[in-house]
């Protein structure tokens, strides 16, 4: 191979390595990232501006549910004794007693306890009888009302059931999901979406992290910042210009532990291109031809409070 061959294809080979650094280098890094409540890992409905499913999360610090209810430190080893037949404890051992006395008897032919007469002995075997038939009695008694329903229990209505079952578990490691409700959004609420996508990508091109915080959640800030930090250590930068929205429609938008979200999809167009630092030179993109993308966005606020970008998604 002639040496301007070899150069060619290092070139090229180091194109190639470059390129999966560089592509996609606009807000949210062709990555789908944040937080979307407990929605965060369930995909959001299709729309007509973006039919296909939204990527799953890669970057999110919220954890994905767990099922059950228990959780390994409160979980009975498997090792642990279980209740003897008399229930355990001082009961178990006066039974136990009794009966390997009256056991003894009958081996030895004496009668279950030493045989019917009122004498010392047999005063005694009289009085562990009737012993082992009060234990007896109350064994069967204990083991019909184990198995007989409480009345409490018995008692609830369908109703009141639903509603146990329907109510949020407590805690961080419970089964049930939070209580989420529909929010009605208004023609000033997707107009805020459309300046926040913009605001963004403006903020993103001029570097600047407090323009970021003021339209996104502080997960979304760091994952910005990170991507910032990600292109300068590489010598590289960033800007996206003139951003359109041509279409957008809601997705789903709800309610849950005091916030509201709402989950957009958007196809927009911009200018889109990488610099390298040293001398401003294009490497990825272009400043003069447009490309389009679609995304879903998902916005949070506290009630009547400002929506702030929580979370991107990619359509395919």
């Amino acid at each position: 191979m002639s040496r301007s061959s070899l150069i060619v294809a290092a070139l090229a080979a180091g194109l190639m390595a470059l390129a999966p650094m560089i592509a996609d280098a606009r807000p949210g890094g062709g990555s789908s990232a944040g937080s979307r409540g407990s929605r965060t890992y369930s995909a959001p409905p299709a729309t007509n501006t973006a039919p296909s499913t939204a990527a799953p999360m890669q970057r999110s610090m919220t954890e994905p549910s767990r099922p059950g209810m228990g959780s390994p430190q409160t979980a009975m080893p498997q090792t642990a004794a279980r209740p003897g037949m008399f229930g355990g404890g001082f009961m178990s051992g006066l039974m136990g007693g009794i009966i390997g006395v009256g056991i003894g008897g009958l081996l030895f032919g004496h009668g279950l306890f030493g045989g019917g007469g009122f004498g010392g002995a047999g005063f005694l075997g009289l009085l562990l009888q009737i012993a082992l038939i009060g234990g007896l009695v109350w064994l069967v008694l204990g083991f019909i009302r184990r198995r007989s329903p409480q009345p409490a229990m018995a008692g609830m209505s369908a109703g009141m059931a639903r509603q146990m079952e329907d109510r949020p578990a407590f805690g961080g490691g419970g089964g049930g999901a939070p209580v989420s409700q529909p929010v009605n959004l208004t023609e000033a609420d997707f107009q805020g979406f459309e300046k926040t996508l913009q605001g963004v990508n403006a903020a993103w091109s001029k570097q600047d992290l407090r323009g970021i915080q003021a339209l996104c959640t502080p997960e979304m800030v760091q994952y910005f910042a990170d991507d910032l930090a990600d292109l300068a250590s590489r010598g590289l930068r960033n800007e996206t210009r003139d951003v359109k929205l041509d279409q957008g429609d809601l997705a789903e938008a709800w309610s849950e532990n005091g916030r509201d979200y709402a989950t957009v999809a958007m196809r927009f167009s911009l200018l889109d291109a990488t610099f390298r630092v040293a001398d401003n030179a294009v490497v990825e993109g272009s400043t003069t031809q447009r490309t389009s993308a679609t995304e879903t966005w998902t916005f949070v606020r506290s009630r009547g409070g400002q929506w702030l970008l929580s979370a991107v998604q990619q359509n395919g």
